[in-house]
């Protein structure tokens, strides 16, 4: 179950989010500027909202009021964003185990051997991130965010700048996540036809609102 009440305010625009989903894929579309990525970096840590709270699960990861924010690394929340932002200096198989260093044995929700052969991505192990594809190095830092085992996914616009046969490679491989493993995701996207294709429940995000479609 994805549960999130989330509050913030940037500047003069104030949002209010309460989301009760019973649903493995909440999609998220809207006009550019309407605060989508904000959102999702919101959750995950990246920014900070100077105004409201935000909570997952019943857990409160940010309160402005009460003086709480729980660190990124703590909030077992990942994101993907548009670009594959991997390190360079690594092959594929170490950008994929660095995301489980931090994690004890108990802790892991996924291994490394189920995460590439979910992704299919045995025969780029060795290979450098300037070795790979744009779809080949978005595949990796899904597997990657996956091996973190975070209780939540999000994705940011996973597929811009893809053309349409890597869309249609690596949408597949969403729904593999979807189908075979028990991770709630929310997935923002310009495209509505991804999140058609995902079977994803979808609401717009606009100026001071919210509404399902």
């Amino acid at each position: 179950m994805l549960r999130c009440d989330f509050e913030y305010q940037y500047a003069d625009f104030h949002l209010k989010i309460k989301l009760e989903q019973h649903t493995k894929l909440l999609g998220i579309v809207g006009a550019s500027g309407s605060g989508k990525s904000t959102f999702l970096k919101c959750l995950v840590g990246l920014l900070q909202p100077s105004a409201g709270f935000i909570q997952f699960n019943g857990q409160t990861l940010f309160d402005r009021e009460r003086k709480i924010n729980i660190a990124m690394h703590q909030r077992k929340i990942a994101l993907v964003f548009q670009n594959a932002l991997l390190f360079p200096h690594m092959n594929v198989q170490q950008n994929l185990v660095y995301a489980e260093k931090c994690l004890t044995a108990s802790q892991r929700k996924f291994s490394f051997e189920q995460i590439v052969e979910l992704l299919e991505i045995e025969k780029l192990l060795t290979r450098k991130a300037h070795q790979l594809s744009g779809g080949e190095a978005q595949r990796v830092s899904i597997g990657r965010a996956l091996l973190s085992s975070p209780e939540l996914l999000l994705l940011d616009e996973p597929l811009t700048g893809l053309d349409t046969h890597l869309k249609q490679q690596i949408l597949p491989f969403f729904k593999k996540i979807q189908d075979e493993i028990d991770l709630p995701m929310i997935y923002v996207t310009h495209q509505h036809e991804e999140l058609t294709f995902l079977k994803a429940k979808v609401i717009r995000l606009g100026q001071n609102a919210i509404s399902e479609i």
